[in-house]
């Protein structure tokens, strides 16, 4: 004999039913029993799942009118998620009772779950409410538990894709982007309320709007999905100014208070994060991974070696020491001092020669990898170098500068400021989201 009762009801999967005649409940039952069958295998019968409790007893609601019977089917659940919405599915396949044609509809799966949920965080509130009236609690966890709950609560739809964001979105001037709703609820947890999730790669009108009138950080996962939101975004129209990355391997719903602070407070303008994902999603199309994971400094040393064997090849060493000086401004930032003393360029240029464009080009290729940018000025001398970095704050404190060349991309500031300055020549590895070039200024890229 079937199971009337099930143990724990997680689902209740609601059914309109449309039966062209009059019939009585148990021939609906029979209907669906002997319709379903075998329909979705032996682990999915019907009969057996209501046999071994999975299944409850069906539940049918029926009223005859003008020679037709319609009404209502209930199916209790304890099965998961999938296996439910699969049962619920398969009702939709029976199309007659006995004689009589029938359309059965799936109005909605509803959790149980839900209410249950509901008292408890309402009951909750109430009870610490009053334990903080009377006492100290006794146990922080079920507090932060709850205290969680409302923050969660807090996630309000943003925009015409309503997409999850915090209830802080519309009135602070700045804004985090994230990837996802769970990235959301974790910053919400630790008090971050203007975040937003974009909603995974694709770009929508709403982001692309609310980037216009905020400033822009974009938090991402620490995974190969980050870096495809990152170009997907910057060739959207987004407009980002700073770029944070959680560690390799984890993501943004992964991360505590304080790695998300951490994070957050070390992040990086735009223009270098991009160049560097550029410079990864490089390597990648090219199948280079292994010489990634290799010393760095063997492949750099093949390079500078040929620029520099004929003036520096008697004494190897200073080579070497060059190099890592040449690396330290990555870490300490803005050196200026310690990168003007090595004299390579006095030793490759003893005749004060001016540089070309086509120079300037190869001087591109010199600063690969490197995230550097080196100022010029008209007579095409360098009178500066900094980090990618520093380029905007630099520009505005250098004067005299005709000419930049950086391992960067080219962004619409850069253009901007780099035009009210008066550069005359701008060359970086490719161009990013440049609406308008300005009259007065010619753009290269290494693409061209």
């Amino acid at each position: 004999m079937a199971k009337t009762y099930i143990d724990t009801v997680k689902y209740l999967v609601y059914t309109n039913v449309e039966i062209g005649g009059l019939v009585e409940k148990p021939d609906v039952v029979g209907a669906i029993f002997g319709q379903t069958e075998g329909l979705l295998g032996d682990e999915l019968d019907l009969r057996d799942l209501q046999k071994n409790g999975r299944i409850g007893r069906i539940e049918v609601d029926l009223a005859g009118k003008d020679g037709k019977t319609t009404g209502i089917i209930k199916i209790p659940s304890s099965l998961d998620m999938v296996e439910t919405c699969i049962i619920a599915a398969a009702l939709e396949t029976v199309d007659r009772v006995g004689p009589c044609e029938a359309r059965l509809k799936i109005t909605k799966v509803e959790d149980t779950r839900n209410l249950k949920r509901k008292h408890l965080v309402d009951r909750a509130k109430n009870l610490l409410k009053t334990l903080l009236n009377t006492e100290i609690p006794e146990s922080k966890e079920i507090s932060q538990l709850v205290r969680d709950e409302v923050k969660t609560a807090e996630i309000t739809e943003y925009g015409y894709d309503r997409l999850p964001a915090g209830p802080s979105i519309e009135k602070d001037n700045e804004v985090v982007f994230v990837e996802g709703r769970a990235d959301v609820v974790n910053l919400l947890k630790n008090d971050i309320t203007n975040v937003i999730a974009i909603g995974g790669a694709k770009v929508t009108r709403t982001i692309v709007d609310l980037s216009k009138k905020k400033e822009v950080t974009l938090f991402l996962d620490g995974d190969r999905g980050g870096d495809i939101i990152l170009n997907e975004l910057a060739q959207g129209g987004v407009d980002i100014d700073f770029i944070s990355r959680a560690p390799a391997g984890l993501e943004v719903e992964e991360l505590t208070r304080k790695e998300i602070i951490k994070y957050l407070r070390n992040r990086i303008p735009f223009e270098q994060g991009s160049a560097k994902n550029n410079r990864t999603q490089e390597r990648r199309n090219n199948n280079e991974v292994p010489r990634f994971r290799q010393p760095v400094v063997v492949e750099k040393q093949e390079d500078f070696s040929i620029d520099i064997e004929e003036d520096v090849a008697p004494p190897p060493q200073p080579v070497f020491e060059k190099k890592f000086k040449k690396k330290e401004p990555e870490d300490n930032g803005l050196d200026i001092p310690r990168l003007d003393e090595p004299e390579i360029i006095n030793k490759e240029q003893p005749t004060t020669a001016k540089l070309t464009k086509a120079d300037l080009m190869k001087e591109l290729d010199n600063l690969g990898n490197t995230l550097k940018a080196r100022f010029y000025n008209e007579n095409f001398e360098k009178v500066n170098e900094v980090a990618v970095r520093d380029v905007i704050k630099s520009l505005g404190e250098t004067n005299n500068v005709h000419a930049i060349v950086f391992d960067g991309i080219i962004t619409q500031r850069l253009a901007d400021l780099a035009s009210k300055q008066g550069v005359k020549l701008l060359i970086g590895l490719k161009i990013g989201n440049v609406n308008k070039v300005p009259d007065n200024i010619e753009i290269i890229t290494k693409s061209k």
